[in-house]
């Protein structure tokens, strides 16, 4: 089987969230289920730099107003096809966002480039090169289905999407339609039209064969007026197209036994070399050097999604039980400033990084006590994965993703052995200090403590089952359009 994945970024060659590292480490795990992939990105210029010896497998003489062509090449073990497009992708930075700040006015033209040329590439298949399925991921990739629907070719290609995260939809305004190239009937209700604009997300849903989000929790979630971003009345008639598969992560670049971020790497089996990583945590973030303190971390986007102002409301819950914090993201500017106000405030007890830094989000994860995950709703979520990897039983809010992948170390849990973190709900700041106040307390039982670190370690995180399960919708889905 060969499946054409699309998507607006991937791992390793850009990367602005957890959607890069899906798209980039779904191939592998795929390949051990039979299914090929070929990885559709934009031309980037990070990307068209690392296919500097790629080969021109196409010309496009008209992509939105001027020639393109596309790239093939392999890196880093994935085959990669690249829109060599300068006009709309050669350009610094972010790939959504100018370097103002503001996102580029045209990222309604990059991207339905991005999903044409995914229907050209599946309908006009490339010698040697034909797909059987389309894979598009999130908004960004939301008119592929759409294009391939209203292709003409003699072959049926059918299209699964993926919602990473509903909140980011891909909306533009009507006058985009003439641009399209699509035909009239597309601008509907039953079709790109919602609400008055363009929707890219709403395409996505409306024309792909089946549906999935990438946690059973949030495909039903997503369902519901409360959650469904004003999208649920679609998600709920489609409801038979819908499934949630349980993102992964490579347990092989995952790993602490061999991670060179840390400063002593360690195992399921010896733990007791964490404690070097908390005291290096502690020494990089100025915290006072405590082994007795429990240390909590957060690392992330600083945003009210991501439950930051939830958690800078839990503090002195926090404090006053003795825990120390360290906090590692970007996102919202009051919220970088609280962030940095509380850890002024506080001296020795709050350390804080605003900005991108792996290796120092590594370093937390194998040196906190607990990871907290405080999300007001959360498709998957890779940090509580991370956290488990890494012996750092997470403190979450029981919603998506999150419910799915942690089990909450309740009084029956710690009776039969099981648990690997701490759930809470509702999603408020009362019941966020109750279950950081209830992982402490977990903490100083060191017997409890690492019985709960195993079962986080021996947690299977790895892709192995998402793949199988992405596989057989695949091999379903071809089934039904032939």
């Amino acid at each position: 089987m060969r499946v054409l994945s699309v998507a607006s970024e991937c791992v390793p060659l850009v990367k602005t969230g957890g959607l890069a590292d899906v798209v980039g480490a779904l191939p592998s795990a795929l390949a051990a289920q039979g299914v090929r992939v070929t990885t559709l990105l934009p031309g980037y210029p990070a990307v068209t730099s690392a296919l500097g010896t790629g080969r021109a497998v196409r010309r496009i003489d008209d992509l939105f107003g001027h020639p393109a062509r596309l790239l093939r090449g392999s890196v880093a073990g994935l085959d990669v096809i690249a829109v060599d497009a300068p006009h709309l992708f050669a350009r610094p930075g972010n790939p959504y966002l100018a370097p103002g700040g503001g996102e580029w006015g045209d990222n309604g033209v990059r991207f339905a480039a991005l999903g044409a040329v995914a229907a050209l590439l599946a309908t006009q298949p490339l010698r040697g090169l034909s797909f059987d399925l389309v894979h598009a991921h999130d908004w960004q990739a939301g008119l592929a289905p759409a294009y391939l629907r209203f292709a003409y070719s003699a072959r049926r290609v059918p299209a699964v999407f993926t919602v990473h995260n509903l909140a980011f939809q891909g909306k533009f305004p009507l006058s985009l339609f003439p641009v399209l190239g699509l035909p009239p009937e597309a601008l509907s209700v039953h079709g790109l039209e919602y609400f008055g604009s363009i929707g890219f997300l709403k395409a996505g849903l409306w024309y792909a064969d089946r549906i999935t989000t990438v946690s059973p929790t949030y495909a039903a979630e997503i369902r519901t007026p409360e959650a469904g971003m004003g999208l649920d009345g679609l998600l709920r008639g489609r409801a038979g197209a819908v499934s949630g598969i349980l993102n992964g992560i490579d347990p092989a670049e995952w790993n602490p036994e061999t991670d060179a971020a840390l400063a002593a790497r360690f195992s399921i089996n010896d733990p007791a070399p964490r404690a070097a990583n908390k005291a290096a945590l502690q020494a990089r973030l100025g915290l006072a050097p405590d082994q007795e303190a429990p240390l909590l971390g957060f690392v992330g986007r600083l945003t009210w999604q991501k439950g930051v102002d939830l958690l800078l409301g839990a503090l002195p819950a926090l404090l006053g039980a003795g825990a120390q914090l360290v906090v590692l993201g970007t996102g919202e500017p009051g919220l970088e400033a609280g962030c940095r106000a509380a850890a002024g405030a506080n001296p020795g007890r709050i350390g804080v990084a605003i900005g991108f830094d792996e290796p120092l989000a590594r370093l937390i994860y194998g040196g906190v006590d607990s990871v907290l995950v405080p999300s007001r709703f959360e498709p998957c979520g890779l940090a509580q994965l991370c956290a488990l990897r890494y012996g750092a039983p997470p403190v979450v809010a029981h919603v998506g993703g999150l419910a799915d992948s942690v089990i909450d170390a309740n009084e029956m849990a710690l009776a039969i052995g099981a648990g690997t973190g701490v759930h809470f709900a509702p999603v408020t700041r009362e019941m966020l200090e109750a279950a950081i106040l209830r992982a402490i307390a977990l903490s100083r039982d060191r017997a409890a403590w690492r019985r709960l670190q195993a079962n986080a370690m021996a947690t299977d995180v790895s892709w192995t089952r998402s793949a199988a399960r992405y596989a057989e919708l695949y091999r379903a889905t071809i089934a039904d359009a032939s």
